[in-house]
Order: structure tokens, then sequence, then C-alpha cells
């Protein structure tokens, strides 16, 4: 079925909320939260957002093994938990449909064996080619950051809060070298949201 997570609720407005992007911009929005404006719109930038997908591949083939793998992070403590991701998360260059199947005896999936299998071999194999690739990667994007406090002109904005989330994953990845306006944006951003980094569980 759908996955559907209302994880965002006030009981006296009768209201529930489930998409994360909606939740902030509603907080930022809301005097009962504190200040309101705080966080500036989404800028559109096509930039980043190009530069997004041209590391998804390499993204999900470094990262998601070691999600798996570190056993640290709190959803991925237990077997279930970590079962539940490889199953759910397909490895490059298999696509979702042919991973988790749709449900019909002409397309069950992938079994979880093999899953598995693929998910340790990844983990297992050397990651210097991919590593090389990432950091030339994060020198390109060094230079669309803007600067070490918002990555688009004018502040802290939604495109910050979409980014760094998607780069604070890259500080599992072992060897990730970052540049110097890139390190320090991302350790700034650590610490005005109060979110850690990965690098201490790095692999």
């Amino acid at each position: 079925g759908k996955k559907i997570a209302p994880i965002f609720a006030i009981p006296e407005d009768d209201f529930i909320m489930g998409e994360s992007l909606d939740i902030i911009e509603k907080i930022d929005s809301d005097e009962r939260y504190g200040a309101t404006g705080q966080v500036l719109p989404a800028t559109g930038r096509k930039d980043v957002k190009a530069w997004q997908k041209s590391v998804q591949i390499l993204l999900r083939t470094l990262q998601r093994p070691r999600y798996v793998a570190t056993g640290l992070l709190p959803e991925f403590q237990q077997l279930d938990g970590r079962h539940a991701f490889i199953k759910n998360h397909q490895l490059p260059p298999y696509e979702k449909p042919e991973w988790k199947g749709d449900g019909t005896d002409e397309n069950p999936g992938m079994p979880m064996e093999e899953k598995l299998k693929l998910y340790a071999e990844a983990m297992a194999k050397d990651p210097a080619p991919l590593l090389e690739d990432l950091n030339a990667k994060l020198i390109e994007l060094d230079d669309m950051v803007f600067s070490e406090h918002h990555c688009s002109e004018g502040g802290i904005s939604m495109d910050d809060v979409d980014l760094w989330a998607r780069l604070r994953s890259i500080t599992i990845i072992k060897g990730a070298q970052w540049p110097t306006k890139l390190r320090a944006y991302m350790e700034n951003l650590s610490a005005l949201g109060d979110v850690p980094l990965y690098d201490q569980m790095a692999l």
C-alpha cells in the first residue's frame, strides 16, 4: 500500500501533516512556534537540482550499503529495520519496479536473498573509483554554494533544508573529501539545526 506517515499533528486544530518540507513551512509561518519567516522560500535553483540528479546513482551506490552496515543509526540497529530498508531501496543499476516488484505474479520483485547479496557485494567493493568521482563532484558543488552559511544568496532558505539534508548523508562515506567552504557549510548548519553529521560512524 501507499506509505503515509502523519508525523506532525496539532490536535487542537485537528491538523495532521506528513510531508517534511510542508511541516517546516507550516512551523515557520505559525507564530505559536516563535518568530516567523526565518526560512526563505526555495529559489528554484536549476544548477543545484542538476547537480543532485548527476550524483544520484553514485550516492545510492555508496550511501545505501553504509547505512545498513553501520548498525549505529537507531532505525538500523535491529535486523528487521535493516532488511526493511534493503527491501525497499534498490541499488544501481536496478530501478524500483524490478527491485520491489508490483505485487503481481508477473513481477514479484527480486528475491530478498539476492538483495542481501547485492548489498554485501556493494559494501565489500573497493570504493576508490567512486570516491574519486564523488570528491570531484563535491568540488563542483563548492563553486555553486553561495557561502558557508547558506547555499543561495539572501539567507537561509528551503534550498538549504533540502540540500543540507542530502549532503549530510555523504558524511557516512569514509574518504569523502570536502572543499573548505562546503565543509564549513555542513558544520555551520549542523550546529544551527542541532543535527549531528555522520562523520564518527563513517565507513
